[in-house]
């Protein structure tokens, strides 16, 4: 190396080592990246934000004619609250410390989070009519923000590149379709700006959206963690072990993929979530259930045990956490038989008893058997915002799909009784009731003639069966069924009188 180029070096390394000092000592203040450009802020309430900077750093953050401070903490993490705004905008917020960042264009007013898996991910592109929702989707009032996918046991901080999005035409075709429906219905509505943090994943499971302490400490998950803890510990030996033959190679890449994937537990918790979990939000509504299935007997108690980790971490109280049952799928038989998709909706169903201020959209008639992703995500965003205009806003509307209540013997039938049917029933297509079958003792099931009573009852019979002791409506994974509220609108929520177990029962 001659003389000149050593020197060069060695001055290009004596700058960068002074680069990297001056980084340690002067760090920039940092963010990530939900607090971005064009984000909405949850109005009435206060709203954490949360940063890096240089320990002991001051740190000024100022909105409107308000300003609060915090310090950076020995690592550096500091985080503040911005006091209660009412709507409106648009705002600048400043954060100063050993830099200054600023975020321009906010709105305040209702943020809700969009989560799931693909039927929440599934984009207004991919939905029915996009051309038409693309041309009308001027909502500049609309904001959302999609994270990306990403599947790991640390926790990740920020994505840096993901950034909040107003709605038009030019942007509406990559939003959670599901989402922007609900967000447009509750802006037209009330005419509050909206905000919607998107983290679906398609094809993930439960378990990977919950704190993997969450899942250790209930107790009811551990063959669950014990079956994943011996793939994980086979794959770290792997990945540690030096001179790997062929097949220890293509076994290591084939458990990668598992690994930072959507169903090992607390993946998504850590690698999605994490970067978020804490922002203002007003509630969230929930599309998922698919890849846990066959395990729906688990999903009674994994489903509540998530909504309650994320509400126990969140910060925000029982915050309002309304959900999608599945859809109709699959092909449809002709004789009653059992289902794991029923099974799941069942489970589905039963966490609104478990847990308040929660609550369940019906779609047992929109779905299509071909398609695990059917295209209307329209009534589907409707049916969800029911719930948040009638809870959350004050909006006098039907809002709950008509559920059993009781059952009465009735010589060689059976009389049901149901909650939230205001109006009667409006049974579809047809006058007759359609979608019942009924069992005696011995617990097989025959479809069944059904009848309204009394205008909001229904009696079922079978001429097959002479003393039956159980009913069930809309118990397939794809049924033909056809009761509505009429009042509402909104069809009757699957169910059976029996607690026979099931076919998913004892799976883990």
């Amino acid at each position: 190396m001659t003389k000149f180029r050593l020197s060069r070096w060695l001055g290009s390394a004596v700058l960068g080592v002074t680069a990297l000092v001056a980084t340690d000592v002067h760090a920039d203040v940092k963010l990530p990246n939900i607090f971005s450009d064009g984000m909405v802020l949850q109005q009435g309430q206060e709203n954490k934000v949360w940063g890096k900077d240089n320990p002991g750093q001051a740190i000024t953050l100022s909105i409107g004619d308000k300003k609060i401070t915090a310090t950076a903490d020995a690592s550096g993490n500091w985080q503040a609250k911005l006091p209660a705004m009412q709507v409106g905008g648009e705002y600048t917020l400043t954060v100063a410390g050993s830099s200054t960042k600023t975020i321009g264009n906010i709105l305040v007013g209702e943020v809700w989070i969009c989560s799931g898996q693909s039927n929440m991910q599934w984009s207004v592109n991919q939905s029915n009519d996009p051309d038409l929702e693309k041309l009308a989707a001027r909502y500049p009032n609309i904001r959302m923000i999609n994270f990306p996918q990403v599947g790991t046991q640390d926790p990740i901080w920020s994505h840096d590149d993901r950034k909040w999005q107003v709605c038009s035409p030019e942007t509406v075709g990559g939003f959670s379709a599901v989402g922007y429906f609900f967000a447009r219905q509750i802006h037209e509505t009330t005419g509050v700006p909206i905000g919607m943090i998107n983290n679906a994943w398609g094809g993930s499971a439960c378990e990977a959206w919950i704190n993997r302490d969450a899942l250790k400490s209930d107790g009811k998950f551990n063959k669950l963690l014990e079956g994943w803890a011996g793939r994980e510990s086979q794959f770290e030996e792997l990945t540690k072990k030096q001179g790997r033959t062929e097949a220890e190679e293509k076994t290591l890449k084939d458990m990668t993929g598992g690994m930072r994937g959507n169903s090992r537990p607390a993946n998504i918790y850590n690698g999605v979530l994490k970067s978020h979990l804490g922002y203002g939000i007003r509630g969230a509504i929930w599309y998922q259930g698919e890849s846990n299935a066959g395990r729906a007997y688990q999903y009674r108690e994994l489903f509540p045990l998530m909504i309650q980790n994320w509400r126990n971490e969140w910060g925000q109280g029982d915050f309002p956490f309304y959900w999608v049952q599945l859809a109709d799928f699959m092909g449809e038989v002709k004789e009653p038989a059992e289902s794991d998709w029923a099974e799941l909706r069942e489970a589905q169903t039963m966490a609104m008893d478990k847990l308040p201020n929660s609550g369940q959209a019906v779609i047992i008639d929109i779905g299509e058997g071909k398609d695990i992703h059917p295209k209307n995500k329209v009534d589907v965003g409707r049916r969800l915002a029911r719930w948040a205009l009638a809870k959350q806003y004050n909006i006098p509307i039907e809002f709950q799909s008509p559920r059993y209540s009781t059952m009465e013997a009735d010589g060689d039938g059976i009389v049901l009784s149901f909650n939230y049917l205001a109006g009667g029933w409006r049974p579809f297509d047809v006058n007759e009731p359609v979608g019942f079958a009924i069992a005696g003792e011995d617990k097989k099931f025959y479809n069944a003639q059904a009848k309204i009573v009394d205008g909001s009852k229904v009696r079922v019979s079978s001429p097959n069966v002479a003393k039956p002791v159980a009913v069930r409506y809309a118990w397939a994974n794809n049924p033909v069924c056809n009761m509505y509220g009429a009042a509402s609108g909104l069809p009757l929520t699957p169910f059976r009188t029996d607690d026979w177990p099931g076919v998913t029962a004892g799976r883990e």
